[in-house]
């Protein structure tokens, strides 16, 4: 039977800190198979992790470092010195091979071939997994998972970026087989028992639309509809472009970013405006492609905060009497939410009625669509439902 439990900690020694969140974690499992660590880019994480291996001795993990905190069902968790939150997974039927591969001299796309192997070896397994989790770090993440699906086809995906607190790269992903700054963790799982996942931006769509018509590499939006990116933004917004240009987008975009749509102009994910270029370009924080559909969204500070408890609430629709719940936060929408983060917290407690889960934030989000088909975006909501 599927069993679930949360431990955290907020000590000052990293080691200190890895021991008690995973000893809590391991209270009342037996045969513990998994476990998910996220912790603060303040700790160093290797102790972290020696202290996590001393309390859960031979179980594989998986995570990353997360902005500003976590919640679990003991409320948001941060600390002065360092923060860690762990879910620990059991259930006699689960097998989970992980990976961490090291951005390589290669393409991200090889190093994502290169990881699926990893992860199904660990496994013990030559068959692609029921599903699997990815954390990266930010900047190639669909290169990743170009690579990983080339090996094991369409498998449905969650997980998220690692993030530090200041957007500084201080941040480190990591599993039981290694640590890095750039690179792509995996945890392939062989199980019995579903999933459920509900990927939102629970953002509400305006009127203003366009095609893109130029890009600057895979992440800078140069123009839509032949006119410079930066200024239709600009003028979308009612605002001047010169109050934009030059200048970071993240704090200003959070409550009206962009969205993609697909062919059937189906809303796929968020793409987060981070900063506006001199030349009227917008620097985004996942790739992009000339001829796709996009629209400004928009929500109020309030709604950011009410659409992690109804999100959660659509994913207990999708997957009744759950087992433990992974819910990945965007951390963008996080720092818009400011010191109401509590508010989100007490909202994903009541819907989780009981059941474990853990909540990390993040700086790109992954989850699999109403086709199945997987994405990355920003500002996102990747909620995740496993079967009992």
């Amino acid at each position: 039977m599927f069993k679930a439990n949360v431990g955290t900690s907020i000590r000052k020694s990293a080691k200190a800190a890895g021991t008690e969140a995973a000893g809590q974690a391991a209270q009342g499992l037996s045969g513990i198979k998994f476990a998910f660590v996220y912790s603060s880019c303040d700790y160093a994480t290797h102790d972290l992790l020696a202290g996590v291996q001393d309390a859960l001795p031979g179980v594989p993990v998986a995570g990353n470092t997360s902005f500003t905190g976590v919640i679990t069902p003991s409320g948001y968790v941060t600390g002065p010195d360092g923060f860690v939150g762990i879910m620990a997974l059991a259930d006699e039927n689960l097998i989970v091979g992980t990976t961490t591969v090291a951005r390589g001299s290669g393409t991200a796309i090889e190093d994502g071939k290169k990881a699926a192997w990893k992860a199904m070896e660990a496994a013990g397994q030559t068959t692609p997994p029921d599903y699997f989790y990815m954390a990266a770090s930010p900047a190639e993440e669909e290169l990743y998972l170009k690579g990983i699906t080339s090996v094991i086809g369409r498998v449905p995906m969650f997980g998220g970026s690692a993030a530090d607190n200041t957007i500084a790269g201080n941040w480190q992903l990591y599993s039981d087989k290694g640590v890095c700054p750039d690179g792509v963790v995996l945890a392939f799982f062989y199980t019995k028992k579903g999933i459920a996942n509900v990927y939102t931006g629970a953002y509400r769509e305006t009127g203003d639309m366009g095609i893109i018509t130029k890009i600057n590499g895979l992440r800078t939006l140069a123009e839509i509809d032949g006119e410079p990116a930066l200024q239709k933004y600009a003028g979308w917004r009612g605002m001047d472009v010169n109050e934009l240009k030059g200048g970071s987008l993240l704090a200003k975009s959070v409550v009206s970013p962009l969205g993609v749509k697909d062919r059937l102009g189906d809303l796929t994910a968020i793409r987060h405006p981070m900063n506006g270029n001199e030349d009227l370009s917008i620097a985004g924080g996942n790739n992009l492609a000339v001829g796709i559909a996009v629209i400004r969204v928009e929500a109020t500070v309030d709604e950011l905060i009410d659409s992690a408890g109804q999100t959660a609430e659509q994913l207990k629709e999708k997957l009744p009497g759950a087992g433990a719940y992974h819910f990945v936060h965007c951390g963008g929408r996080r720092a818009g939410i400011g010191d109401r983060i509590d508010e989100v917290a007490g909202q994903l407690i009541r819907a989780a009625d009981g059941v474990p889960f853990i909540a990390e934030f993040t700086f790109g989000e992954y989850g699999y669509v109403e086709d199945g088909r997987n994405t990355c975006g920003g500002l996102m909501l990747s909620f995740t439902g496993f079967e009992k």
